[in-house]
């Protein structure tokens, strides 16, 4: 604090003590000598508000002070724009945003002003992408400036502050920017979330930084947050005062605020730079265009306003150089907001921004201060044609008065009480409860009247206020249980004025979102419209629906969870429904929708730059751009974006050097192989270089794979299923089946499960046979020593089944012999290890297992006791070689009968000949007549 104090003593000692203010000076200075200690700190700091109020109303620009979102600010500004008329309005706002202004009139507020960048160029990649937002309300003193100045002819809006890069050039992340405070009650309904997590920018951030003054405020003032204080104190006196008291009360708030804030260096040297650009971009327009500034109006915060810069007012010093902007592409766009969003952005209470639109409402009623509305604003009632008087020169300005010291010495002035407004509260509640499921009555409303009575007198207020109902509603209704989804709490916001949630107007949207909203128009549906809608395409009868279901996919895609979520039908390469079910929530994922327009001007322009980006990230593996290629045929059927990416997965794969993507690949070129081979007449050259190139790849690292104890066993089984499954497509391209081979050979693994994959690899090659395989796993179950490692070796088998599928049945056969060799001894403890192992590593190949096990194991329980399984079953004894003889013989002569099927099938091969006339004599003598070499060789051999 002594940093605070010094500049109070510097600016008190430099200033002028002749003005308006010198009573409220001295008689400042005598309190500060009669309740401090001294004169040094107090003095300083009181003496010092006065000279930043007697600073600011005696600036040549008019300096308009505002809290964000308040009614009464909202009010004066309104009120004082049609007394003065200005030409030029200077507002704090982000000055990039200007263009965006003109659409607010299609939009339903509240909706907030966005700048969007994901392409950063001088930030910090891992900040991508970034996001500002500026929330306009109706009853806020912005919007009524806005509308002033864009439907007033000649009057020309300018916005000063510093511009959405700069806000991240300043930023640091990590710490507190001052942009927002900590929420006092977080909202946690989706309307919270609208803005996501972009940076809010606001006008006029009125909050003690200073945490001890913040709580001595509300200990004193009897309320709960900040938000009731401000309504209480700040909202309610300054709702009927005249323009000059107005100004000063905010000048001093503001000052006060400032010079008690906490030693932040950042954030005090980001607040100093701010108002430094400010001035030093009004500067620049004055001299640019010659203005007056006496025709001007200067729009800020109340905490900027009461600036004590060397740049401050139209003298000031010209010394700040704003620094230049990076080569970050910006993207400007409406987004739609909420109440509820608002306060959970900037720390402000639960239903604060709802009772002040309630209070906004009432207040214009009230004083019969006609509001500024933009023409054509959606949500507003048409302003009706006011009688104006002829134009006339404005009178000179009377020199600034002393309106601060009548205002600090005046009584707070009791409002009376409104019974006819609470009894109708009282009596609302109590029906939304009841709609709700709270037994709640008549008598309870009586209780709710006669409770909020009672708390404002305890917190020494006549009229009880909109906070003082709240809690008297959750003490007499709530009672112990909430029955419903909505709390007590929560009905009372609603019955004050609800969440109301902006919408942006299909004019201002950006053409991405209007073309997704004409090319769903078939479906008949509101988009805009919030809340989750069905939609029924019937391709078959309406095939004019089939360009509806594209979009609906690629917005699934694209957009968060929920926005389009197929109920029925599904979409799989070479495959279209007849029939499709939509569940639709494109106007409750609108900011979504507008976000993914900064990056196109057409959905499918966006997901070809996502799967670019995706398919050329450096972390990018070859089974996520396999996946790419996948997606590019799904959405965009784009053959020449899948070739360009199929050539970027091959340059992947070949980069690699493990195995720990081998199932994805394997699964995801197996997918395309089979897509292509039946829609293409040949393969394209990427998918057979892949399978050239991968088989050569893997047969180099799988020796690697079987001794790496950080490979799976699942990853070692998809090494060999692509190894074997692109084995002919590889051969025929120029492979060499010794490459696999060898690489097997060299194969020694030590984990049991992976031992058990390379015989099944062995088995498939022909170098073990299935006489050789049953055989070790005998010897397995006969060793007491491996028998507790003997789920592993089965869990080796049931992967194998992916390279060799064959082995089905030989699985199946391990298993039971487990179960009918084992002791119960060792049996029952092995029996949880075996589910979780079948659980954990085979459960994609267990369906295999099943029905293997139900064409092998008999149907019914009866005749389990007589079954014998195939592997054990005696084989049955082979027919008399003349049955066969005779057997052949009646097959020649059926054929010879019947030669028209033979002659078809020679046809359709292209074969010629012709029948031989059936020969009586067996064809086998004739032929070992005709050769005798070979039994002569068998009977020598047999000797």
């Amino acid at each position: 604090m002594s940093g605070t104090h010094q500049g109070a003593h510097q600016v008190t000692h430099e200033g002028s003590h002749d003005g308006p203010f010198e009573a409220l000076r001295a008689r400042l200075g005598e309190a500060a000598a009669t309740f401090a200690d001294g004169p040094d700190a107090l003095e300083g700091i009181l003496l010092g508000l006065v000279d930043d109020v007697d600073r600011a109303v005696g600036e040549p620009l008019e300096i308009f002070p505002v809290c964000h979102h308040s009614p009464a600010s909202a009010i004066a500004m309104a009120r004082r724009l049609r007394q003065k008329q200005p030409k030029v309005v200077y507002l704090e706002l982000c000055e990039d945003m200007a263009p965006l202004l003109t659409e607010l009139r299609n939009c339903r507020l509240p909706v907030a002003v966005q700048a969007f960048a994901t392409d950063v160029d001088g930030f910090p990649p891992e900040w991508s992408p970034l996001s500002v937002v500026a929330p306009v309300t109706e009853a806020s003193a912005e919007y009524q400036a806005i509308a002033y100045a864009l439907d007033t002819p000649g009057v020309e809006l300018v916005l000063v502050d510093r511009s959405s890069d700069h806000v991240f050039q300043w930023d640091q992340r990590g710490t507190d920017t001052g942009e927002s405070a900590d929420p006092e009650a977080p909202a946690t309904e989706e309307e919270a979330a609208l803005h996501g997590d972009a940076v809010g920018v606001e006008i006029g951030d009125l909050r003690p930084r200073f945490a001890e003054l913040e709580e001595h405020l509300l200990r004193h003032g009897k309320v709960r947050h900040w938000s009731e204080w401000w309504h209480q104190y700040v909202e309610l006196p300054l709702g009927d005062s005249d323009h000059d008291t107005y100004r000063q009360a905010m000048f001093l708030i503001g000052s006060l605020f400032r010079r008690l804030a906490p030693g932040d260096t950042h954030r005090v040297r980001v607040d100093e730079d701010r108002e430094r650009y400010m001035w030093t971009r009004m500067r620049e327009h004055l001299a640019a265009t010659g203005t007056d500034p006496a025709d001007c109006l200067y729009v800020c915060g109340a905490f900027h306003a009461a600036s004590r810069v060397e740049e401050f007012g139209v003298d000031g010093a010209d010394t700040y150089r704003i620094s230049p902007r990076t080569a970050t592409t910006w993207q400007y766009g409406l987004i739609p907001s909420s109440h509820a969003a608002i306060e959970a952005q900037f720390g402000l209470a639960a239903g604060s921004v709802s009772i002040a639109a309630t209070v906004w409402a009432k207040n214009v009623k009230r004083t019969r201060v006609e509001p500024y509305r933009l023409a054509g604003q959606a949500g507003t009632k048409k302003p009706k044609p006011r009688k104006t008087a002829p134009s006339a020169a404005l009178a000179p300005a009377d020199p600034p008065s002393d309106k601060l010291t009548g205002f600090l010495r005046r009584p707070p002035v009791l409002d009376r009480l409104d019974e006819a407004e609470l009894v109708g509260w009282s009596v609302e509640i109590v029906r939304a409860a009841r709609r709700n499921g709270y037994l709640a009555s008549t008598a309870d409303a009586i209780a709710v009247f006669e409770t909020s009575i009672l708390l404002a007198g305890m917190r020494d207020r006549t009229r009880p206020t909109p906070y003082d109902f709240q809690d008297a509603a959750v003490t007499c209704v709530e009672k112990d249980t909430v029955p419903g989804r909505r709390d007590v709490r929560r009905l009372v916001e609603i019955m004050m004025g609800g969440d109301r949630i902006g919408k942006v107007g299909y004019d201002a949207l950006p053409p991405l979102a209007r073309d997704v909203h004409d090319r769903l128009a078939p479906l008949n549906l509101r988009l805009q419209q919030r809340g989750v809608q069905r939609a029924l395409l019937d391709i078959a009868s309406r095939p004019e629906l089939q360009p509806c279901s594209d979009v609906l996919w690629m917005l699934r895609f694209l957009m968060p969870h929920g926005t389009a979520r197929p109920i029925m039908g599904e979409r799989t390469l070479g495959e279209r429904p007849i029939q499709e079910s939509w569940d639709v929530a494109l106007g409750t994922h609108e900011r979504a929708l507008i976000e993914l327009g900064y990056e196109g001007v057409s959905i499918e322009q966006v997901l070809e730059q996502r799967l670019r980006r995706t398919a050329y990230d450096p972390k990018a593996t070859a089974a996520t751009v396999l996946q790419a290629v996948e997606d590019a045929t799904l959405y965009l059927g784009s053959r020449r974006l899948a070739d360009e990416l199929g050539t970027r997965a091959l340059e992947v794969l070949s980069a690699e050097r493990s195995v720990d993507g081998a199932p994805d690949v394997l699964r995801r070129v197996r997918r395309l192989l089979a897509y292509y081979r039946t829609s293409e007449p040949v393969l394209p050259p990427w998918i057979e270089s892949f399978a050239k190139t991968g088989y050569a790849h893997y047969c180099t690292l799988l020796p690697t794979a079987f001794a790496d104890e950080d490979a799976t066993v699942r990853q070692v089984a998809a090494t060999l299923g692509f190894l074997f499954s692109m084995e002919s497509l590889a051969l025929s391209l120029g492979c060499d089946r010794t490459q696999l081979e060898l690489a097997v050979a060299q194969s020694h693994p030590r984990e049991p499960s992976k031992t058990a994959l390379l015989w099944a690899a062995q088995q498939q090659l022909g170098h073990l046979s299935r006489a050789e395989l049953r055989t070790r796993c005998d010897e397995l179950l006969g060793n007491p020593l491996v028998v507790p490692a003997y789920p592993r070796y089965l869990s080796g088998f049931v992967h194998a089944l992916e390279p060799v599928p064959g082995l089905t049945d030989f699985v199946v056969e391990a298993v039971s012999n487990a179960f009918g060799r084992l002791p119960d001894a060792v049996l029952l403890p092995w029996l949880p290890t075996l589910i979780t192992t079948l659980r954990a590593d085979g459960a994609d190949l267990a369906p295999l297992l099943i029905r293997e096990a139900g064409r092998i194991f008999p149907g019914r329980l009866g005749a389990l006791d007589t079954w014998v399984p195939p592997w054990r079953a005696q084989p049955e004894p082979r027919a008399p070689r003349s049955a066969s003889r005779a057997e052949g013989g009646r097959r020649g002569a059926l054929l010879a009968a019947h030669p028209a099927t033979c002659d078809a099938v020679a046809n359709l091969l292209g074969c010629d000949g012709t029948w031989e006339a059936a020969d009586p004599r067996p064809a086998g003598a004739a032929l070992a007549g005709r050769h005798p070499e070979t039994a002569t060789a068998l009977a020598a051999l047999l000797r």
